[in-house]
């Protein structure tokens, strides 16, 4: 007799920051993540679905991947020799990549691809090797479309949401703040920055997630914070997909080359 299927109520969204979050046993935001499965979440999912800042397309795109290990995209330049001897060899996941696809398609995306080769970027798996070391939960990636705006990005994620019906952990994989053109080798945190941050907390724990979609005219310091929407967009994924009646909570804060928030949410459905 098989277990019952765990219903999940949260979806989740990770700054991941830096790709060298991965060895720096110095940034706060590693410990954080390491914790994840004894602190912040101890139910197992049946599959991990990431909507990583580092993957645009066209149109939404999910890695269709063999059952087998999913490889390890290295998508950074002159880091460590060691980070690019890493690996996340987690299960793909194609039966959750082509329910995705059904679930996107159902609620208006026209258009939905598959792709059979593409393995996991470091959105993807930098975090996940905190949080799930083991690599023995299947993972499917989605990509992001940096051509459309946040509410677009919203409902992709409210067309996901019965997903957490099955079990699917839904994170959204970016940075809470993301200007590489700003970051400086220092410990002070840049005002603009900190502004950003606490009033995305504010908006999100007042439930004001309008606002938040509506960030290039609400938000103080909206273009500086993020020049591109990469980093931010997995948020409102993760945001729509929690439901417009979630909660958010700030499940960790910490800062990084004086611009760089490694805020992270958690989004929690409302009985």
């Amino acid at each position: 007799m098989t277990a019952p299927m765990m219903k999940i109520k949260d979806t989740f969204y990770i700054s991941h920051g830096s790709p060298t979050l991965s060895i720096d046993k110095s940034l706060p935001a590693r410990p954080f993540l390491q914790s994840f499965q004894e602190k912040v979440y101890p139910t197992r999912p049946s599959s991990i679905l990431v909507i990583s800042a580092h993957w645009e397309t066209t149109f939404p795109t999910v890695n269709a991947v063999s059952d087998g290990p999913s490889d390890t995209i290295y998508d950074f330049y002159g880091f460590p020799k060691s980070m690019y001897q890493l690996k996340y060899p987690a299960p793909g996941a194609p039966k959750l990549a082509k329910r995705v696809k059904a679930l996107l398609m159902s609620s208006g995306f026209k258009r939905v691809d598959e792709d059979k080769k593409r393995g996991l970027d470091h959105g993807a798996w930098v975090p996940l090797m905190l949080m799930y070391p083991d690599a023995d939960i299947p993972v499917c990636q989605l990509s992001i479309q940096t051509n459309r705006d946040a509410t677009y990005h919203y409902n992709m994620g409210k067309a996901l949401a019965p997903l957490k019906e099955e079990g699917v952990l839904i994170v959204g994989s970016g940075a809470a703040t993301h200007n590489l053109r700003m970051i400086r080798d220092t410990t002070s945190v840049e005002p603009w920055a900190r502004e950003f941050d606490a009033w995305l907390e504010e908006a999100l724990i007042d439930g004001r997630y309008e606002d938040v979609n509506n960030y290039k005219e609400k938000a103080p310091h909206a273009t500086v914070a993020h020049p591109w929407p990469d980093h931010f967009y997995p948020l409102h994924v993760a945001m729509g997909a929690g439901g417009a009646d979630s909660k958010a909570e700030l499940i960790h804060r910490s800062w990084s080359l004086s611009s760089l928030s490694y805020a992270s949410y958690k989004f929690t459905a409302q009985a």
